[in-house]
């Protein structure tokens, strides 16, 4: 079971995303926007941060860079997910530090695959070839 930090604006976002995060047996930290995020991220150190974009006070791009580049949380893994579906975006968002990028609507399983293949349990890693000896 891993700890997710949750960062979103929207109640019903948070719920709804709070809801499957519990469901697949995780445990749900929330913060209702970037500096929030930020403040948690630095005080729970979870495991894994979900991350909307478009937020007051401090945004998900603005927050990621600070969680990424803050030598305490620089090791926990952000996933972007926000309506914002734009290839500049998903470039931009990566390169302030996000391993993943969702973007919503998503599924169920769409969010369980990000969850899992940015804290492990994803996809199995290809077989080392033999060696000759």
């Amino acid at each position: 079971m891993a700890r997710i930090l949750i960062v979103d604006d929207s109640p019903s976002q948070l719920m709804g995303i709070r809801r499957i995060v519990e469901k697949l047996g995780h445990e749900a930290l929330t913060a209702e926007d970037g500096a929030a995020g930020v403040e948690a991220a630095k005080r729970e150190l979870p495991d894994l941060i979900l991350m909307d974009v478009v937020m007051p006070n401090l945004n998900g791009f603005q927050a990621t860079r600070s969680i990424t580049r803050e030598p305490s949380t620089k090791h926990i893994p952000v996933v972007l997910v926000t309506t914002k579906d734009q290839d500049t975006d998903r470039v931009w968002g990566m390169r302030q530090g996000a391993k993943a990028y969702l973007t919503k609507p998503f599924s169920e399983t769409e969010l369980a695959d990000a969850i899992a293949g940015t804290i492990g349990g994803g996809a199995s890693p290809e077989p080392e070839p033999p060696t000759a000896a």
